[in-house]
């Protein structure tokens, strides 16, 4: 059995992680690329995506029994989950078996719950993947995601990166780490006022000393001087830690925006080796064109902070007009596939009748066409 490929999808509650694996879906069934989702949140009963061909966890155990058998509340009744799912993954293997049986070459996306504690504290989810990982062969790559929400403010701003460089060491995978609904951000405020830096400043997880005086005074608003001084000192040592490791940094995601996802998938499939040969066999030709022609390259070029931020509604309206534009192309290109075909099936008809009336002048019967 060749290698099985694909994504670690976590980040904290209301990051889109759900709403991305939708995406996902939808994006790899465009380019033709086969893929399943497996969710492994027991609390979450309202998944966006269909799971006609997808793995649900919730049809094996729910938070809401375990809650109740073991007298657990939210946090304790996900971890005591994974800690049952790790000692009797059997059942799990046979599913996943079950998967790659129709399609080998299946994409796998592991939708995970929003807890951090799962993948920052405790180890069972990467004990999980590791076994997963030996037994059929997974490349996997982890993608974090973090809502652009947490930019707006210094402190938020370095909790996020010190949670991602977390679990970057906790999970020992590849892992991408990603700024998601970057389309919101302008509406956060106004764009003088919305961030002190460039976008790609937050982005590159440099210099992050530049962010103590704002930390400073986001402290001295709390009203405890005491405590804002602690505060201060405590993110200082903090950041110089997450520069000392030199380890994080982001891509933006607008899951709506087509080169947002292009861009970030083509990471993704370097990151866990995707893009060395197997495409043609994942059967996504479309998208192997799309790389060797080197596409990737020229959307990497666009400036994120004039993307986003500066000129967005410019870029909106701009892409809205290629969309429209594609749209025409396509149905102006279906309606000359349909008129060559007609044109087709009109010349054949006259060559029957042309053979019919040469073999009733030949024989002098009258043929028909039973």
């Amino acid at each position: 059995m060749p290698a099985t490929f694909g994504q670690v999808v976590i980040g904290p509650p209301g990051s889109g992680k759900s709403t991305y694996c939708n995406g996902l879906q939808q994006f790899y069934n465009a380019i033709g690329r086969q893929c399943c989702i497996i969710n492994l949140d027991p609390a979450n009963d309202r998944l966006p995506y269909s799971t006609l061909n997808s793995l649900d966890i919730r049809d094996y155990l729910t938070i809401e029994e375990i809650m109740e058998e073991k007298k657990l509340g939210p946090n304790g009744g996900l971890i005591y989950c994974f800690e049952s799912m790790e000692e009797s993954l059997e059942i799990f293997y046979l599913k996943i078996q079950d998967i790659l049986k129709e399609n080998e070459n299946t994409y796998l996306i592991f939708d995970c719950p929003g807890q951090v504690e799962l993948f920052t504290s405790n180890g069972t989810l990467f004990k999980i993947f590791q076994k997963l990982s030996k037994k059929f062969d997974l490349r996997l790559c982890v993608v974090n995601l973090v809502d652009s929400i947490y930019i707006t403010s210094p402190s938020k701003y370095i909790s996020i990166v010190l949670l991602s460089l977390r679990s970057m060491l906790m999970m020992d995978l590849p892992q991408i780490n990603v700024i998601s609904k970057i389309d919101m951000l302008s509406s956060y405020g106004n764009k003088e006022d919305l961030l002190p830096f460039r976008l790609d400043y937050y982005t590159e997880v440099q210099q992050l000393d530049y962010m103590q005086p704002l930390i400073e005074i986001e402290s001295e608003n709390t009203g405890y001087p005491y405590t804002a001084k602690k505060l201060s000192k405590l993110t200082q040592h903090l950041s110089e830690i997450i520069e000392d490791f030199n380890l994080v940094s982001f891509e933006v995601l607008c899951i709506d925006d087509k080169n947002s996802m292009v861009s970030l998938q083509t990471l993704i499939d370097k990151a866990n080796g995707y893009i060395f040969g197997v495409s043609e066999i994942g059967g996504d030709t479309i998208w192997s064109e799309l790389t060797r022609q080197g596409i990737m390259n020229e959307l990497n070029m666009i400036d994120i902070q004039e993307r986003w931020i500066d000129n967005k509604e410019e870029y909106d309206l701009a892409e809205e007009k290629k969309r429209l534009e594609a749209i025409k192309e396509r149905e102006l290109l279906e309606k000359e596939v349909n008129i060559q075909e007609n044109d087709v099936h009109g010349n054949e008809e006259d060559e029957w009748k042309q053979v019919m009336k040469d073999w009733e002048n030949a024989t002098g019967k009258v043929a028909t066409r039973d």
